[in-house]
């Protein structure tokens, strides 16, 4: 009996095994909840007190100085205090534990842990927010959430486009409403153009004018041409399109004047014009020149029409979503002015910090060592801001660019003609003949 009863222990392992690898490969939610989960809690409340010493986030009663004599000592704590822990909280693929600090602490010196609360809880990353004074949230998750999203959804409004999912499960939304003007950062083949693709598509349905500024003679926004009021395919190009858009923005700030309001959103329908959607890939190529006169010229105009797109078009529904490896001082001078404007932010992964630091260095410290540590296999990854002030990392939908193109055809008929801009586009192709 002994030999077949360990066959049958060892078949009935085997069985479990096998069983489940499947439910964590099919059914992950379900592999946390009865395994994950139940594991992870006893790897927080065991190794909490350790942790804690280890990385200074435990205090004593008494302080670590005390005089013998005339003699100053210093020693370490005898019994050190842990910060209270709250017992783990099951999310769909982590967990989430609340602790209060002890006086004197702040939420930073919990940052500064996180590496090590990642290794001794064995998870895929530890997030640190601080949700109210005094104390901290630690979110725990089990696996990347973003390896795999799936397929987020919400509601349809007008200037709201749906890109992708957050680390969090819910709806990444670009939501030009609440966050009138965007800046996209991000190194080469890092998910720049297919978040813009993202973006033309979830933007096409909707009644809006969409203009694009491609100086890469197009080979971006081209493909979508059929959907756009205007594409500029270089300089010359982007400074007549602009122009005629700061003489539409001044239109449309003596209609509101008339009306008595102070923005287009305040005017009746009949009153109100078409919101415009500006979109520059690469801006780096409006701002450098190549030292000539005209050249220098054509870059100190589009600054100073991008900035004062940025500065009045929020209410007069004039909006940028601009992208560019880098967007810094370096550019030239304009750009750091702009840059304040753009109170939206996504930083793919980039080739050095300064980059990470620029783009979301002015809004949130934390989002800058998140954004640095995405790896060239995250492809779409992003750290992004939200209308809350906060951060996430996000992945964008993979829109492939025939599904793109196709879409953008089928709406084709819908593109909105500005008459400033139909004036501007026969100047220039007037200029070419």
């Amino acid at each position: 009996m002994g030999p077949i009863l360990l066959a049958l222990v060892l078949a009935v392992l085997a069985w479990v095994l096998v069983v489940g690898d499947l439910v964590r490969r099919h059914r992950p939610a379900w592999h946390w909840y009865l395994v994950g989960y139940p594991v992870t809690v006893c790897r927080v409340l065991t190794t909490w007190r350790k942790v804690t010493i280890l990385n200074d986030l435990a205090v004593s009663k008494r302080p670590p100085r005390g005089l013998l004599g005339d003699l100053m000592v210093k020693g370490d704590p005898l019994r050190p205090i842990t910060p209270r822990l709250s017992f783990p909280r099951a999310t769909r693929l982590g967990l989430t534990v609340m602790v209060r600090l002890h006086a004197g602490q702040t939420p930073a010196t919990y940052m500064k842990a996180a590496d090590a609360l990642v290794h001794a809880w064995k998870v895929h990353a530890v997030r640190v927010t601080s949700p109210e004074r005094g104390t901290v949230l630690l979110t725990a998750m089990a696996s990347d959430p973003l390896e795999r999203p799936g397929l987020a959804s919400a509601p349809a409004e007008l200037l709201s486009a749906l890109i992708g999912a957050l680390e969090t499960g819910g709806a990444w939304v670009m939501n030009l409403r609440l966050m009138p003007h965007w800046l996209i950062a991000g190194a080469t083949r890092s998910g720049k153009s297919t978040l813009l693709a993202r973006l033309i598509t979830q933007l096409a349905p909707q009644p809006v004018a969409l203009v694009g500024i491609d100086c890469k003679g197009g080979m971006e926004l081209g493909l979508f041409a059929g959907r756009l009021s205007a594409l500029a395919t270089c300089r010359r190009e982007a400074v007549g399109v602009l122009s005629a858009l700061v003489v539409d923005m001044q239109d449309r700030m003596q209609t509101c004047r008339a009306a008595g309001v102070r923005s287009i959103w305040e005017l009746p329908d009949p009153l109100r014009p078409i919101p415009v959607v500006v979109i520059v890939d690469e801006i780096a190529e409006l701002y450098l020149s190549d030292g000539t006169r005209e050249g220098r010229t054509e870059a100190e105009q589009c600054s100073t029409l991008l900035l004062r797109l940025a500065q009045l078009g929020a209410a007069l529904g004039l909006h940028l979503v601009v992208a560019g490896q880098r967007v810094g001082s370096d550019l030239g001078p304009g750009v750091t002015a702009l840059r304040a404007q753009l109170s939206g932010r996504i930083c793919h992964r980039v080739n050095d910090p300064g980059t990470a630091e620029m783009a979301l260095g002015d809004l949130n410290k934390d989002a800058v060592a998140v954004a640095q540590a995405i790896t060239p296999d995250e492809r779409g990854v992003a750290v992004c801001t939200g209308p809350d002030g906060g951060w996430s990392r996000a992945r964008s939908h993979l829109t492939p660019t025939e599904e793109a193109v196709a879409i953008t055809k089928k709406y084709a008929a819908t593109t909105p003609t500005l008459p400033a801009l139909h004036g501007a586009v026969e100047v220039l192709e007037g200029d070419d003949k």
